[in-house]
């Protein structure tokens, strides 16, 4: 099991590809191909909220640090596995 980082600039969409452009979650479209989204029953008050924080410079002056780096652990892991077979006994027939 390994990290996978984000890049800052990811296309594919899913919920943490936006780490660095929150502004994105604003979008309906955006928010449609989001599984996550679609389990939330009401987030008018805090698309409001984003979409406030966003326009005065509050959410950048919070979390500047989040404009710099070029990928982000947000937290997804690569697992990978190797298939292991025990022999099995031969038979004749």
């Amino acid at each position: 099991m390994q990290p996978l980082p984000i890049p800052g600039d990811c296309i594919d969409g899913f919920l943490g590809a936006y780490w660095q452009r929150p502004e994105a979650y604003l979008d309906e479209e955006v928010r449609a191909h989001i599984s996550s989204f679609s389990l939330l029953t009401s987030i008018g008050p805090q698309l409001e909220r984003l979409e406030r924080d966003l326009t005065s410079g509050n959410w950048d002056r919070q979390n500047a640090e989040l404009r710099r780096p070029s990928e982000l652990d947000v937290g997804y892991r690569l697992v990978t596995a190797q298939r292991r077979c025990a022999e099995l006994p031969h038979r004749d027939g």
